[in-house]
């Protein structure tokens, strides 16, 4: 299914809606499309004057940090156990080696892991409930969390919608560009074909007048 297609048949209430959901469900830890479908909304945003970037961009914030929290919630309670279900569940996101590559960057990078995670697929699951499941300190989690929340989503709102303003308005004039040099390729075209037809025409008759007349046998 394409997306953006989908969120045009819906109003802009649900694209909020559906925004805030599928980016909250994937930071909770759920394997979900929430870059594409953010992306998608902010593509929409810039071609659709009914939806508002800045909302849609605080849509996705607050879906992002509060399903972090969900996640870091859900984690500190089930611990291990909660990552070895979630193997079974989904292995091709929760296997053993994806779980020890986000632990191990934990440990190298502590809070900075959430940040930065935010920008990564993998992480972007993985970090709500890996910091629970770590105990990381919870207040360190939530400044990292919202700190990563609007740089990721509020920003690439705001990259996305910037984007698609101009290249839609650049497509525009490069219609109108198109459109003239066409126009002007053509006249050129047509008066060099002329010109060379002229010359063509005017060597052809000074050949002719060159060319001495024919002298009678009986001469």
């Amino acid at each position: 299914m394409h997306v953006q297609e989908w969120l045009e048949t819906v109003p802009a209430a649900a694209v909020y809606a559906v925004v805030g959901l599928i980016i909250g469900l994937e930071s909770l830890g759920i394997p979900l499309p929430g870059e594409i479908v953010l992306v998608s909304a902010a593509l929409l945003s810039s071609q659709h004057s009914g939806i508002n970037p800045v909302v849609l961009g605080t849509c996705a914030t607050i879906g992002a940090v509060v399903g972090d929290s969900i996640g870091y919630a859900i984690g500190r309670r089930g611990g291990r156990p909660l990552l070895a279900w979630l193997g079974k569940k989904f292995p091709k996101h929760f296997s053993e080696g994806h779980i020890a590559t986000a632990e191990r960057s934990f440990e190298k990078w502590g809070m900075w892991t959430v940040f930065f995670g935010r920008f990564v697929a993998l992480l972007r699951i993985f970090a709500g409930p890996l910091a629970g499941v770590l105990r990381m300190p919870y207040w360190k989690f939530l400044i990292a969390n919202v700190l990563g929340g609007i740089c990721w989503a509020g920003g690439t709102t705001a990259v996305i919608y910037y984007v698609g303003v101009v290249a839609e308005s650049w497509l525009k004039k490069f219609s109108w560009v198109g459109l003239v040099a066409a126009v002007l390729i053509g006249l050129g075209s047509m008066l060099i074909v002329k010109r060379k037809a002229k010359k063509a025409q005017a060597e052809h008759r000074e050949r002719e007048a060159e060319e001495p007349e024919p002298v009678p046998a009986g001469e």
